[in-house]
């Protein structure tokens, strides 16, 4: 059996366990259908755009819930791929199988760069306002912001006002870390 194209690594983790079990799954997943049979293949994929819907559900609700903005890019992006993988289930349906293997190997580059800017960024400030993802529960409401962030990335969380001008901005995974 190939290696997956995309393997679960700790470069994913994002130090949000509920998110990053989430995260793992849908590797798993895309492992499922990338190693499928053709007579297996559309089950493992529905599995997988199930998941996706869930998993981006989720996230949605989180970032509305703690005024993340749920009109952002970030659950632009989620609609965008769920609509996708939708339309690669119709068209396989129709017997079309490989757009599904295409489709796969391109959520395979995809994911890695969506959780490392966006979904990190989104760990961020569920971390800064202390978000208990398992319960919603909003342990530092005095974190929250007044209004509902805009844009994309790390722009989301707030970062740009505490980056001086000219100076250099730390990659997203180090803001993580910090």
């Amino acid at each position: 059996m190939e290696r997956a194209a995309l393997q679960w690594s700790e470069g994913l983790a994002l130090d949000l366990p509920l998110m990053d079990e989430t995260h793992q799954e849908f590797v798993e997943l895309l492992g499922a259908v990338e190693a499928a049979a053709d007579a297996q293949l559309l089950g493992a994929w529905r599995a997988l755009v199930d998941h996706t819907a869930d998993h981006f559900a989720r996230e949605d609700a989180w970032m509305a819930s703690t005024r993340f903005a749920s009109g952002n890019c970030h659950s632009l992006q989620h609609k965008v791929v769920l609509q996708v993988l939708r339309e690669g289930t119709a068209q396989a349906e129709a017997g079309e199988l490989p757009v599904l293997r295409r489709m796969a190997a391109e959520l395979a580059l995809w994911f890695p760069q969506h959780t490392q800017t966006m979904d990190a960024a989104l760990a961020l400030h569920l971390r800064r306002v202390g978000f208990d993802p398992a319960t919603g529960t909003v342990h530092a409401p005095g974190a929250l912001p007044t209004h509902a962030m805009q844009g994309c990335g790390g722009a989301c969380s707030g970062d740009e006002a505490a980056v001086a001008p000219g100076a250099a901005r730390p990659p997203v995974r180090e803001a993580v870390a910090a």
